[in-house]
């Protein structure tokens, strides 16, 4: 059987440089070994059991997760270690029951008394006592109760007298992709880890248990200094990296792992535009850098062999047209310098919603072929 290539293989299509992901595993890794903290990491940026398992044989410890889907189908590859990172909603349960019930170790979180409830009484009801950590906020970013609030003990309290166990505290700091600049981002992974260990140590006060600390993010969790009182850490988008990072300062270029492969099939000379076959149906209407110290458009393009072309971006893209421009002055010779058939490689804004448009991934050898990877879609 002859293995597909770049040069011809469909486009547009995700290319996922396995080196570079290895190198981005390794990485991470390292780091949490070096911290002292389990690394459970985020596997929603992915969504592929072959990523998954090469995390693992680096050394993860379960697995984090954003759907019951994605639970599910990750179990059945031999994944039983799960926290459902997503506030438990109660018409979820049942499906959460029965995951649990065929032997998945699936850990669930909740930041509300009313929801907190939910979860007893139903456990209570069905003979189960799930295992629940209750969501921090520590930068106001999105949800979970702030350190300090009296909601965090009563909530506590509702799940520990309700029968279910208390697992611990967990908080993400995603405001940490607000920041570029080591100093800062040193600042909000010390806001993160010092607001969940506060959470835990305020249960623990009050005689309930918290045997987990669970934080992370892929910024915080690189330029974390101490981790002193966290048991574990999650991070996922650094598996493939993206220009959003690249522009926090977390990587560079030659880190990403995921682009798109795509053809040039037209021109507009005197605009300065190649056409190519990938819109935004291909790289997502994900404009992260939009409002970072670096916009790259809609993506930033490479040559075939991933070697960043200056200044190109994806400037445009409608839903299968994407628009290849140069920045500041506009590129005359375009056609000549891109003829039609060239193929490129976009590096994403946000590599989760890119990878997300594809129902497979194409993972690139050294030896230059190409080996599909599967991805979950749905909820």
């Amino acid at each position: 059987m002859t293995m597909d290539t770049l040069q011809t293989i469909d486009t547009p299509a995700a290319v996922v440089e396995q080196s570079r992901m290895r190198q981005n595993i390794a990485r991470m890794q390292q780091r949490m070994d070096a911290l002292g903290v389990r690394f459970r990491p985020h596997v929603k940026t992915t969504k592929c059991i072959e990523v998954a398992k090469a995390q693992q044989a680096a050394g993860a410890r379960g697995i984090t997760v954003s759907t019951l889907k994605e639970a599910e189908q990750f179990f059945a590859a031999g994944f039983s270690d799960i926290l459902y990172a997503v506030g438990m909603a109660p018409h979820r349960l049942p499906h959460a029951l029965e995951l649990r019930r065929r032997g998945c170790a699936l850990g669930i979180i909740t930041d509300g008394i009313e929801s907190a409830r939910a979860i007893a009484d139903f456990g209570r009801a069905n003979g189960e006592a799930f295992d629940v950590l209750i969501e921090v906020d520590t930068d106001g970013h999105r949800s979970g109760i702030r350190p300090e609030e009296d909601r965090l003990l009563e909530v506590a309290r509702v799940l520990h007298d309700g029968g279910m166990r208390l697992g611990g505290v967990m908080t993400h700091a995603g405001s940490s992709y607000d920041f570029d600049t080591p100093q800062a981002l040193r600042a909000v992974a010390e806001q993160e880890r010092a607001g969940c260990v506060r959470a835990a140590q305020r249960l623990r006060d009050a005689g309930l248990p918290c045997p987990v600390v669970s934080v992370g993010s892929t910024p915080t969790a690189l330029m974390a200094q101490t981790l002193d009182g966290v048991t574990e850490v999650r991070a996922g988008v650094y598996v493939f990296f993206d220009l959003v990072m690249r522009n926090v300062g977390v990587c560079s270029e030659e880190d990403i792992a995921l682009s798109v492969l795509t053809t040039v099939i037209g021109h507009q000379p005197e605009k300065g535009w190649a056409i190519l076959d990938a819109g935004w149906m291909a790289m997502s209407r994900d404009r992260g850098t939009q409002k970072q110290k670096q916009d790259f458009g809609f993506g930033q393009a490479c040559d075939l062999n991933g070697r960043v072309l200056d200044g190109y971006v994806l400037g445009g893209a409608n839903q299968e047209h994407g628009i290849l421009s140069r920045q500041g002055e506009p590129d005359a010779g375009i056609a000549a310098r891109f003829p039609i058939g060239t193929r490129l490689r976009i590096l994403p804004n946000h590599a989760c919603a890119t990878g997300a448009q594809f129902p497979q991934y194409q993972a690139l050898s050294e030896d230059g072929t190409l080996q599909p990877w599967g991805r979950f879609h749905g909820w």
